[in-house]
């Protein structure tokens, strides 16, 4: 554990820890702490305090001291400066008509230097711009392009809710915002409801999705099916705040269908449909035990027995006959081959060993000559 004070530089900004040493701070008491930017004036937010090392970025630097009067009256200094300034700036960006927005402006706490933030489309060209303010203010000038989100930050303003903005109040770190945060707090998705001053999707919708996210898992879902002390319902709409669900009931005997609200308390889930066990009974045994014996067959008349013998008789001799086609089969001899015709060699008959591999190989698919058989004589058609 490390002890820490916390402070920041302008109202609704973002805090930064820094070590107190030995002596103590109090909230809202003006410091002078050393920047990366240099000499700042910032004022306390947090008192000592001690902070796991995870959540720390070390080294801490060291509160330099109190503020004194003469370091208050410079500060004040500066913030009466900045509308003059930024009237200043913005007669030179229409002067030389570039496409920019002046948001905010600071000056150093020394005086050394002066930034103004602006948002833009594009990437602008103001060279000849930072050479006419650093003439008109003589001293060193910066100009920073920020996005829309932060543009907002730095102005303030009054959001659809009719509150002051999050991002310039308590939300100073911008997280990400989805569309998916919206679907869990059942919002409507039309841009024109869900968009802040900036054009994008409100930052409130990361602030509260950590309550809307536990919420969805214990209220069943719209459309599901859910019991209640009227009767089986659907689902037809969810209030995450009150932790009520509007149900669509249906009465079909008189026609008639009714929406009325209940907690989770008064719903529970439909059951779902299971066969009732068939109690164990005797007269139940006995039933089933008719049912799956297996009955015996009746005995067969005479007049059955007479036609089955005629049957096996009537069969007997293609039996017979089958038995002697097949000893036919067995004595018979394999056809021996007949012998090559002189007239009709095949090549590489008359070579040996190599000579016979190289010899052109018979084409299996040659179409015979038509009008003639195997002995070269012409065929007559057959009568049809």
């Amino acid at each position: 554990m490390v002890e820490i004070t916390g402070v920041i530089f302008k109202p609704g900004g973002k805090v930064y820890y820094f070590a107190p040493g030995k002596d103590e701070y109090k909230r809202g008491t003006g410091v002078i702490v050393e920047t990366a930017r240099g000499i700042e004036y910032a004022t306390v937010t947090i008192a000592r305090r001690e902070i796991a090392e995870d959540k720390l970025v070390s080294p801490l630097k060291p509160i330099i001291r109190v503020a004194s009067e003469r370091d208050e009256a410079m500060h004040k200094k500066s913030i009466e400066r900045k509308d003059g300034a930024m009237k200043t700036v913005r007669e030179k960006i229409e002067k030389f008509n570039l496409d920019m927005k002046l948001i905010d402006c600071e000056f150093a706490f020394d005086g050394s230097k002066a930034v103004f933030y602006y948002t833009a489309p594009q990437r602008v060209d103001f060279r000849d711009l930072v050479k006419e303010l650093s003439a008109a203010f003589c001293m060193r000038i910066e100009l920073r392009q920020v996005g829309l989100r932060d543009g907002i930050q730095m102005l303030g303003g009054l959001a659809p809710c009719g509150r002051e903005c999050c991002c310039s109040t308590y939300m100073p770190d911008i997280k990400k915002v989805s569309i998916k945060m919206a679907k869990n707090q059942g919002l409507s998705l039309n841009p024109s409801k869900i968009s802040g001053l900036c054009g994008r999707l409100m930052c409130c919708l990361s602030y509260e999705n950590d309550y809307y996210a536990e919420a969805c898992k214990s209220m069943p879902k719209v459309g599901s099916t859910v019991n209640t002390p009227e009767g089986a319902g659907m689902v037809v709409n969810l209030n995450m705040l009150k932790m009520q669900v509007r149900v669509k009931i249906e009465d079909k005997n008189k026609d008639l269908i009714t929406y009325k609200d209940f907690t989770l308390d008064e719903l529970a889930e439909q059951p779902k449909r299971t066969v009732e066990p068939v109690p164990a009974n005797r007269e139940n045994r006995d039933t089933a035990e008719e049912q799956n014996a297996v009955k015996p067959q009746p005995l067969r008349d005479d007049k059955d027995r007479e036609k089955k013998e005629n049957k096996n008789k009537q069969n007997k001799p293609f039996q017979n006959k089958k038995k002697q086609f097949s000893n036919k089969g067995e004595a018979a001899k394999p056809e021996q081959k007949a012998a090559p015709d002189e007239n009709h060699s095949r090549p590489g008959d008359g070579l040996q060993g190599d000579n016979k591999r190289n010899a052109r190989p018979r084409n299996k698919f040659r179409k015979k000559p038509r009008g003639k058989n195997e002995n070269n004589k012409e065929s007559k058609p057959s009568p049809q």
